[in-house]
């Protein structure tokens, strides 16, 4: 029994600009695209159900190539200190988030971010201990890369001014040497590794939310990266299973960080075992920080802070043999990488171990880039996957930290894509807002949506159908479904975007206007507006 999708533009994505007039879809999968006359003779008689487009736009369902899932419904429920723009509106919301709450509880807020501030502050644990005498407190940086903590905080982790760095993390400490409760990379982890482990009730919750929002957004599908954390494989594993079970649907595919892979064999899975909506990915490494806390590995020092280079969360040695573990295991990887120095670690040992045949692997982010290091990479079974929406939240404090010598292969989408190497897009959400939409403003203009130049380096902006692809062919391209995801096209899943306005042919400033009317997945209608 099958269903006819019919009355309004629907863009294939196999060629721009293609469209057909209706879509045959059948126990989830697409059967046949044509007339509506001519489907409608066809299956006449399997016709269970009929959805008038009434006009809208249906696309192929976007799937966002990189986010974290848990950690966006986190931010959904929790203090969210993103929107704040200056350092005594961050003070506001934590003063009233502490006053809400009861003695001796945690204080959560995630998404702060000092280039929002006009004088770049970043709080003292001084400061922080003001605010809240009576609680610990931990607050996550928008890159996830770097935490405050309050003294009470530090305590419970341990942290004293004499606690060494660990590897791959920073204490960042003041003038007297005293710790400043400013913590990078795996420093973060002390303070995290002190907090109370959250319920099953609360993943469960903060997982559902996330799911509703996506599909709210439009949002199809997700690679996710939460394995590592929130107790473990095995708890948050069955909360994705239990959450996304047919009822709730949903394609998610979950990275696997490196330290939860014999967590997941003990469980006799691997690589893309699972459900029809939720299946295992790559192998997931950190092989740098990121640029806002200049904790990025660069090749030669920072432009506007010369004592630092960033930072390596594994040596190029411990590198490799991690990614010699993916192949053990028979798993591509997926590294995150956004200094050049970075991608110079990863290529080097992906190149001494190549991605099992038929697989490829993942370079995630890829900020800064070489033209030496570009030449190597197509040469490698791998895709990038890119954030189209770092332009508008990086831009222009990027500059200062890169200088302008390395501009030109630093967020340069087209070159990417134009060299020929596969690129998948994605929003890192919670780092940035969730919603693709957001993401493909930013690729086709270079520009955040208030601004109104001719956008930040605009010889790299990519056309609206190169930009839709990412989020589409793209991310079905990074987890080898490229033939049955991101394309309206026969045998593929019926997994669609329905949109009220034609984003291929509008004003591009007009994409932020446009909204999700209904998501599709496996054939099941999961979101309707009104």
């Amino acid at each position: 029994m099958g269903t006819l999708w019919f009355g309004g533009k629907i863009y294939t994505l196999e060629h721009e600009n293609e469209t057909v007039e209706a879509v045959y879809t059948e126990n989830g999968r697409i059967k046949k695209v044509g007339s509506k006359s001519e489907l409608t003779s066809m299956f006449g008689k399997e016709l269970t159900a009929q959805y008038d487009l009434k006009g809208n736009v249906m696309i192929p369902g976007f799937v966002d190539s990189h986010l974290h899932m848990i950690g966006h419904g986190e931010k959904l429920l929790r203090l969210d200190l993103s929107e704040a723009g200056s350092a005594e509106e961050m003070k506001s919301l934590l003063e009233n988030k502490v006053d809400e709450i009861a003695p001796f509880e945690w204080v959560i807020g995630e998404g702060w971010n000092e280039n929002n501030f006009q004088d770049r502050k970043i709080f003292h644990r001084n400061e922080l201990d003001v605010i809240a005498p009576d609680h610990p407190m931990m607050l996550t940086r928008v890159c996830r890369h770097a935490i405050l903590a309050n003294s009470i905080a530090l305590d419970l982790a341990g942290i004293t001014d004499d606690t060494p760095d660990p590897e791959g993390g920073v204490i960042m400490r003041d003038n007297n040497g005293r710790a400043t409760g400013y913590l990078l990379d795996r420093a973060q982890e002390l303070v995290k590794d002190a907090m109370p482990e959250v319920s099953i009730e609360f993943l469960e919750k903060a997982l559902s939310c996330s799911v509703d929002d996506l599909v709210a957004q439009g949002v199809t599908g997700g690679h996710s990266e939460d394995l590592n954390y929130y107790g473990g494989f095995t708890r948050t594993y069955e909360t994705f299973l239990n959450v996304i079970n047919g009822q709730r649907k949903f394609r998610a595919n979950l990275l696997v960080h490196h330290e939860v892979i014999e967590d997941m064999r003990k469980q006799g899975l691997g690589y893309g075992d699972g459900t029809n909506y939720v299946e295992l990915g790559a192998m997931k490494i950190f092989a740098d920080g990121a640029l806002g806390g200049r904790t990025a590995l660069l090749s030669h020092p920072y432009n506007d802070s010369p004592d630092t280079s960033g930072v390596a969360i594994h040596s190029i040695e411990g590198l490799t043999e991690l990614v010699k573990k993916a192949r053990s295991h028979d798993m591509p990887v997926a590294i995150h990488v956004i200094g050049d120095l970075a991608l110079e670690y990863a290529i080097e040992a992906i190149e001494q171990y190549p991605a099992p045949y038929g697989l490829r692997d993942r370079l995630i982010h890829t900020q800064v880039m070489r033209e030496d290091l570009l030449k190597r990479l197509k040469q490698l079974s791998v895709i990038l996957d890119i954030q189209p929406r770092f332009v508008a939240s990086d831009f222009p404090w990027v500059m200062e930290r890169l200088g302008e010598d390395r501009m030109g292969m630093s967020f340069a989408w087209k070159t990417l894509l134009e060299s020929g190497v596969p690129i998948a897009g994605g929003s890192d959400a919670p780092i940035e807002p969730v919603n693709p939409l957001l993401g493909i403003h930013a690729a086709v203009t270079r520009k955040r949506p208030e601004e109104s130049h001719g956008g930040y380096y605009p010889e790299q902006k990519l056309s609206v159908f190169e930009s839709v692809s990412l989020f589409t062919k793209g991310s079905a391209f990074a987890i080898g479904r490229e033939h049955e995801r991101g394309m309206i096209k026969e045998n593929f899943d019926a997994d669609f975007t329905v949109l009220d306005r034609d984003i291929f042919h509008c004003d591009p400033d007009l994409i932020l206007e446009t909204n999700p009317v209904m998501t599709v997945v496996d054939e099941t209608v999961v979101y309707e507006k009104n």
